[in-house]
C-alpha cells in the first residue's frame, strides 16, 4: 500500500492531534484542520486517501463538508468520528457509498481501531 495522506478535522485540538500524532506513529502523512472550511482549502490544494471528521464543527457541519469534500476529490473515503450515539448517515452520505461502520463514536479508547477503520475502507 502506497504512503497514506489522511486529513483531520475537529475543532477540540486535544483531539485532532492526539489522533494525527498516533496516526504518524503509523508511518501516515497527516493534516490537520480547525473546521470545515479550512479543511475544503487544503483539499483543493492537494490529494488526500482518507479524511477523519468530526460532525459538530464552527461554521459549516460536517455532513455539508463531506458532500463537498467528494466533490472536490471524488476517490476520497470517509470516517466521521463523533461524540453523537444516535448519529444517523444523511441520505446525501449514504448516496455517496457512507455506511455505518465509517462512523467511529468518541471517545475513542483503543485508537488502534481508528486504523483498522482507515485499513478497511481499502479493502475491496
Amino acid at each position: 500500500m502506497h504512503e497514506m495522506h489522511v486529513l483531520i478535522i475537529d475543532d477540540e485540538s486535544s483531539i485532532r492531534e492526539s489522533l494525527a500524532e498516533f496516526l504518524r506513529d503509523f508511518g501516515m502523512v497527516v493534516d490537520t484542520a480547525v473546521n470545515a472550511e479550512e479543511a475544503l482549502e487544503l483539499l483543493a490544494e492537494k490529494p488526500y486517501d482518507v479524511l477523519i471528521a468530526d460532525l459538530r464543527l464552527p461554521g459549516m457541519t460536517g455532513d455539508i463538508m463531506i458532500s463537498k469534500a467528494h466533490q472536490l476529490q471524488p476517490n476520497l473515503r470517509f470516517l466521521i468520528h463523533t461524540g453523537s450515539i444516535d448519529y444517523r448517515l444523511s441520505n446525501e452520505l449514504l448516496s455517496l457509498g457512507l455506511t455505518m461502520d465509517q462512523i467511529i463514536l468518541k471517545p475513542l479508547s483503543d485508537l488502534t481501531i481508528l486504523v483498522d477503520k482507515i485499513e478497511s475502507l481499502f479493502k475491496n
